[in-house]
């Protein structure tokens, strides 16, 4: 526990999050993955070290093992949400942020159904990474179609959509563990990825 806090203390020392740093998107993801991986190994380590009698050791390892995953993912989860902040700072943008960590910029606000669970719901978007580069999206012609808390769409988005009514837009700036976590879609978008989504809903039924 002591070499992780000491890891963590280091980490934060040596790699603040500061506008700078964060203009480099593809260094802070590569800082990301390994810091993750680092903690990850040193965990299992530090289990495999202990050696006390059998039943024990599976007890306290289940749970140091539960305890270390969780604070990493925390500590990841943050390191996010400074990097979507430092980002909307840079820009200029103003976002509100919802208790889950996903961050809404509402462009237009829409006139028609509020969109609730089990809705089925017809979207334009594009999609990017916080430096911009392009990942997906759905034109108008040939929107996005999906039913809310069915899936079929990254759980930020949904998250997003719950909040817009018909006719809205909305930017969603989505942190890794609502979008494609530590491995990304092995496609278009890395592991560790902030997603950037330009959201217009087009229908709601």
């Amino acid at each position: 526990m002591l070499l992780v806090e000491t890891l963590l203390q280091t980490w934060k020392r040596h790699f603040p999050v500061s506008k700078p740093y964060c203009q480099d998107m593809q260094n802070c993801l590569r800082m990301n993955k390994t810091l993750y991986f680092l903690l990850v190994a040193v965990s299992a380590l530090l289990i495999c070290a202990c050696d006390p009698p059998v039943q024990e050791q599976e007890r306290s390892g289940d749970n140091q093992v539960s305890e270390q995953f969780i604070r990493v993912n925390q500590y990841m989860q943050q390191r996010h949400q400074d990097h979507i902040a430092a980002f909307l700072e840079r820009v200029g943008w103003s976002a509100e942020v919802s208790p889950s960590g996903l961050w809404i910029i509402l462009e237009k606000a829409g006139e028609g159904r509020r969109i609730t669970e089990n809705m089925k719901v017809s979207f334009a978007f594009k999609s990017t990474l916080l430096d911009g580069t392009p990942c997906y999206q759905a034109t108008p012609e040939n929107p996005k179609q999906i039913t809310i808390g069915k899936g079929g769409v990254e759980s930020g988005v949904e998250q997003g959509l719950q909040k817009l009514s018909e006719g809205a837009e909305a930017i969603f700036l989505i942190p890794p563990h609502l979008a494609h976590g530590n491995f990304g879609d092995r496609e278009k978008i890395p592991g560790n990825s902030v997603l950037i989504y330009h959201v217009q809903v087009l229908k709601v039924e």
